[in-house]
């Protein structure tokens, strides 16, 4: 997709590290309400099975000296462990962003708006009014450059600078 004219940042399509974060981002309130659904009927077919927690069963079997492994009970947590821990690898990276950027609170907002909180809103505009009470007079215009902006910097967190970029940077600094 060709830029358009007075845009200086790349496409989704140009810059694969920002559509990945964006990806991600779109499908993170999907993918904690399914982690949350899983984790419950886990716990409820543990109950039901074993009439206990999932905690107190996997306590009692590793004291027994038991091993799960290769178990559809060890593949299934593993699963769990794997899908939580990406999400929580997302909300330390959106945390540390809010904290340490010195835009973060305006891109903490954004992205809570847009892509993280547990409720969907309807459209843009539902957004802008949301922002009001953190970011006041925000534009259409603003509010899709901000948000860019900060998906750009979420996405140095989760996935760092590109090799290039580092280069760059550092011959800036240390000339040789």
């Amino acid at each position: 997709m060709p830029k358009r004219k007075g845009q200086e940042f790349p496409t989704p399509e140009e810059n694969p590290r920002f559509h990945d974060t964006y990806q991600f981002l779109r499908r993170y309130r999907d993918a904690t309400y399914s982690l949350k659904v899983v984790v419950h009927q886990m716990e409820n077919q543990f109950k039901v099975q074993y009439g206990s927690s999932i905690d107190e069963f996997l306590n009692s079997i590793y004291a027994a000296g038991a091993d799960l492994a290769g178990s559809d009970i060890a593949e299934r947590a593993k699963s769990i462990e794997r899908s939580n821990r990406m999400l929580k690898l997302l909300e330390s990276s959106v945390d540390l962003l809010r904290n340490n950027h010195k835009y973060g609170e305006q891109y903490y907002w954004i992205l809570y708006y847009a892509f993280l909180s547990p409720q969907q809103l309807k459209n843009t505009e539902e957004i802008l009014e949301k922002l009001e009470q953190h970011i006041p007079n925000i534009s259409y215009r603003t509010y899709y450059r901000k948000r860019h902006q900060a998906i750009e910097a979420l996405s140095s967190i989760l996935w760092g600078y590109t090799a290039r970029e580092t280069i760059d940077t550092l011959n800036k600094f240390f000339p040789e």
